[in-house]
């Protein structure tokens, strides 16, 4: 009987939910091998011979690659999630490998557009395991979506600094052997646990509590391995400090097993050991994740013909027709309502004249139809375009700066957790004002992007230190769109389209990379590069033709970027200024609505 008992648990166990967050945390661990370009792109541009334009360039087939997912949402929705991650191992396989064959002269050297579809390959793979995985969440705990996407995002942002980590310590020092790790080690990950991967329709409580507790062990992973970066930039450490320093990391990295076990065999209540980073929204009843959770199942304004009716009629059905505590038309006047609810979108069901408003269901048509489509593709192309371009050109940066190898890794590092805590607070900080005050999350999205345009002027002043400081306003407040922006989306243009629209406006972020990466980036440091060979620098040597020294490198870059994102800063506050009174006269009203139904 006893045996059976253990055999009735472990099969509980295996069939349960919690190891689909489990194996999904793990596979996004290893999966951002995309952020960690700046480790080896030094050795890619020294033993193929590169100039930084041409490096630029392969940086943006890696930025389309990783920003563009709308073929693994395809596959998904036609296939089974572990099809996805078998395409996206493939994928990453390939890629990497090829590019491992081609800098240590296995095979012969490549063409550029054949460096280029090798990069676009390895960075596509982590659409395909990023879809997977977080579709297959949100399809599990469709109550606590928000909560999963949070948590799959931060260990995605957090998997650059647990690479590196493990870099060190099995490949400490090269580089080339860096690229044949990030082949192999997703690859293997993925394939021991894409089974794992699979919808589970059940009902169960007490979800978003234990989704804190895996919450809490992101934030200390993040914790200790900013603390394990900062010790690496004070002393030299040995293979055995390191070997002992992934130990703890791996221990850290299997405690969400014990929380996934305790919290399916433990009825008791598990206690949240943090606030909830993102809203839960919460209904009267409990609904299994059979139930599709809508938007339009709080009250929204009733769809009526227009054309038969009154103006005052209109406002009277309305206003009679939806309970208290909702937004409706009647509580602002009929000239106001147009100026501030609408989107400047037609309905195109027949017969239908009315325009469309702010967070009915947009689909991709009517969206590119409005002027806020536009103005927050715009905000995103400056602010992840900047982003991008920096940690792109970070070895660059570093090098041109004097930095050692070991510095450079370890901004790299520092960049993932900034991008973590980034993703991590923008949601909790937007939603916490956005439900106290109605605060539109567009004036969030302009704020960091002042801070962004900070950052770099003060990477541009090239004083000591100053790429350390800067990269930190960079990269937090780089994550911080990875947030606001597909929450931003979902309020203004509605779920039903949200991934279509969502993968859409992300393509802003690889535009917005290739025009400042090569066409700013890379053109200017190729110039400096070049004044200084024709002024024949002591410094330079036959083998360096192509490298410039100094903080000139790179300050008008930065500089430009500086104003780009200070731009991208004036549009975005253009697009709260046209939303303002939709979030506090629609989605303020709809989350109290939500609030009081909830107590009741």
């Amino acid at each position: 009987m006893q045996m059976e008992g253990w055999k009735e648990k472990v099969k509980k166990v295996a069939t349960s939910r919690w190891l689909v967050i489990v194996a999904g945390i793990w596979i996004q661990c290893t999966s951002g091998s995309s952020y960690t370009f700046g480790i080896y792109s030094e050795t890619i541009k020294s033993t193929l011979s590169y100039d930084q334009s041409t490096l630029d360039t392969i940086s943006s087939f890696k930025d389309i690659g990783a920003n563009v997912g709308v073929l693994s949402g395809l596959l998904y929705g036609i296939t089974s999630p572990w099809v996805v991650l078998l395409a996206g191992v493939l994928q990453n396989c390939v890629g990497y490998a090829m590019m491992w064959l081609s800098i240590t002269g296995r095979i012969a050297r490549p063409a550029l557009w054949q460096m280029c579809l090798y990069m676009f390959l390895a960075a596509h793979a982590q659409t395909f395991f990023n879809t997977a995985v977080v579709v297959t969440s949100v399809m599990n705990f469709p109550t606590d979506r928000g909560t999963v996407v949070g948590l799959m995002k931060g260990f995605l942002g957090l998997s650059g600094a647990i690479l590196v980590q493990i870099y060190h310590t099995i490949y400490e020092g090269n580089q080339s052997s860096y690229i044949l790790m990030i082949s192999w080690l997703p690859t293997l990950i993925t394939l021991l646990f894409m089974f794992i991967i699979r919808i589970h329709p059940t009902c169960e409580r007490n979800g978003k509590k234990t989704l804190d507790l895996f919450s809490a062990v992101a934030m200390m992973i993040a914790a200790y391995l900013m603390a394990v970066i900062i010790i690496e930039n004070i002393w030299t450490l040995n293979t055995s400090a390191y070997l002992i320093i992934c130990l703890v990391l791996l221990i850290f990295l299997l405690s969400p097993m014990v929380i996934a076990v305790k919290s399916e065999l433990d009825d008791s209540p598990i206690m949240p050991l943090m606030q909830p980073l993102i809203f839960e929204e919460k209904h009267p009843k409990d609904i299994c994740n059979q139930t599709e959770i809508r938007e339009d199942k709080m009250p929204a304004r009733v769809e009526i013909q227009t054309s038969d009716i009154s103006e005052t009629d209109y406002q009277t059905k309305q206003s009679t027709t939806l309970p208290p505590g909702s937004f409706m038309y009647s509580e602002i006047s009929h000239n106001e309502d147009k100026k501030t609810l609408s989107n400047d979108s037609r309905d195109s069901s027949p017969g239908n004249k009315r325009k469309l408003e702010r967070g009915e269901n947009f689909n991709l048509f009517q969206a590119m139809g409005t002027l806020d489509f536009f103005f927050l593709f715009i905000s995103m192309a400056c602010g992840m375009g900047s982003g991008l371009a920096t940690i792109n050109n970070m070895s660059q940066i570093g090098s041109s700066l004097g930095y050692t190898s070991i510095e450079i890794s370890t901004l790299v590092s520092l960049w993932s957790i900034w991008n973590f805590l980034g993703r991590f607070g923008a949601g909790y900080v937007s939603e916490m004002f956005l439900h106290s005050k109605g605060c539109a999350r567009p004036m969030f999205i302009a704020i960091s992007l002042l801070a962004m345009s900070g950052g770099h002027l003060i990477i541009a002043s090239g004083l000591p230190g100053a790429l350390y400081a800067g990269s930190v306003f960079v990269g937090v407040f780089y994550g911080c769109q990875w947030s606001l922006m597909p929450a931003t989306t979902s309020e203004i243009f509605g779920l039903q389209h949200f991934g279509t629209l969502f993968n859409l406006i992300a393509i802003a972020s690889p535009i917005g990379s290739y025009l400042l990466s090569v066409k700013v980036v890379g053109y200017l440091y190729d110039s400096e590069a070049e004044k200084e060979h024709h002024l024949k620098i002591p410094h330079m040597t036959e083998s360096s033709t192509k490298t410039c020294y100094g903080s000139h490198c790179f300050r008008s870059s930065f500089l430009i970027m500086s104003a780009v994102t200070l731009f991208g800063c004036f549009i975005s506050l253009v697009l709260f200024a046209r939303t303002k009174l939709f979030y506090k006269q629609v989605v303020f009203e709809r989350i109290h609505f939500r609030n009081g139904a909830a107590k009741k």
